[in-house]
């Protein structure tokens, strides 16, 4: 072997050495009044959140910090939750009040799809993407929205599947919220924020019934983004800012909540994301307002932020 080589392999040891022995910052800043709510990540440590109120998405990475507005979206776009479908290299936004899902490209921010979900009162807030599938909740109604992912990523026409059993009783504003499922898709689970519930959710049918819960409670009210990770389901709990780990049963009809998680570092955590064995989340601060049509939004000159934790 050459001087030559032998000192850029030496080189090329010590920068790796000095990147994995950089902390990944526990707080990354958002632009001011962002007014985030989504957050998706991968591949990699590249993460994205999305501003409720423009519809933006903003890349960045969970290892240095730094971002920058990835998608300007065009006026009248709004983003909640989001998921990155890594293999197609797209990102699947639900579109808040707007009725709309979107998909853009995770190489260029080019929108792929624009999707119209429902055209009444609606508030389209949160998705997960399966192998053949994206679904969708509606806060505002008892229903998934299903969008076919066929062969070559092919996507589809989307459906409207009723929900029936206890995850179609609507209650006090907000009902349903997160969603999350197993790769297969073959059950989905959903969250129900002023009851403080989670369901198990046939795709085909719609039909429902609750995952029991023991070990402790889910707050009512606070529920908000969960993430299926392996048989650990996490639960953002908004306004109560904690993150409660749950152990789900094999059939995922049954949880017992493991642990709790609370943070300074919290303020109004809406959604959860991971990456490796780290968790994503972002900060909404709702208690300052919720923004427009629901309410004034908070004040001008506000910032926001994502923070990361280890997995408990």
């Amino acid at each position: 072997m050459s001087r030559f080589r032998k000192l850029a392999l030496i080189v090329s040891a010590v920068a790796l050495t000095v990147a994995a022995g950089v902390p990944f910052p526990a707080s990354i800043r958002l632009p001011n009044d962002f007014q985030p709510e989504g957050i998706a990540t991968g591949p990699g440590a590249t993460f994205y959140a999305g501003s409720l109120t423009t519809g933006d998405i903003f890349r960045g990475s969970l290892r240095t910090g730094k971002g920058a507005i990835f998608v300007d979206a065009p006026p009248g776009r709004s983003a909640s939750g989001m998921k990155v479908e890594r293999n197609a290299k797209r990102l699947w936004v639900a579109g808040g009040a707007t009725g709309h899902a979107y998909v853009y490209s995770t190489r260029s921010g080019s929108t792929v799809k624009d999707l119209v979900l429902a055209t009444g009162d609606s508030l389209i807030n949160d998705v997960t993407v399966t192998e053949h599938a994206a679904y969708f909740t509606d806060t505002f109604a008892p229903v998934i929205y299903k969008v076919p992912i066929g062969h070559h990523g092919r996507i589809g026409t989307p459906q409207t599947i009723p929900l029936s059993g206890p995850a179609a009783v609507m209650g006090e504003f907000p009902n349903l919220n997160g969603i999350d499922a197993p790769r297969s898709g073959k059950w989905l689970i959903l969250g129900h924020s002023s009851r403080g519930e989670l369901y198990l959710v046939n795709p085909r049918t719609g039909a429902s019934r609750t995952i029991a819960i023991t070990g402790g409670t889910i707050t009512p009210g606070t529920p908000d983004g969960i993430l299926l990770d392996g048989r650990t389901l996490w639960v953002v709990e908004n306004f109560a800012e904690r993150l409660v780990k749950i152990k789900l049963s094999g059939d995922l009809t049954r949880g017992r909540i493991t642990e709790t998680f609370t943070s300074d570092l919290f303020r109004i955590p809406t959604t959860v994301a991971k990456s490796g064995d780290r968790l994503a989340l972002v900060n909404a601060r709702f208690d300052l307002g919720f923004p427009p049509p629901f309410g004034p939004g908070a004040p001008a000159g506000t910032d926001f932020d994502v923070v990361q934790i280890r997995k408990p």
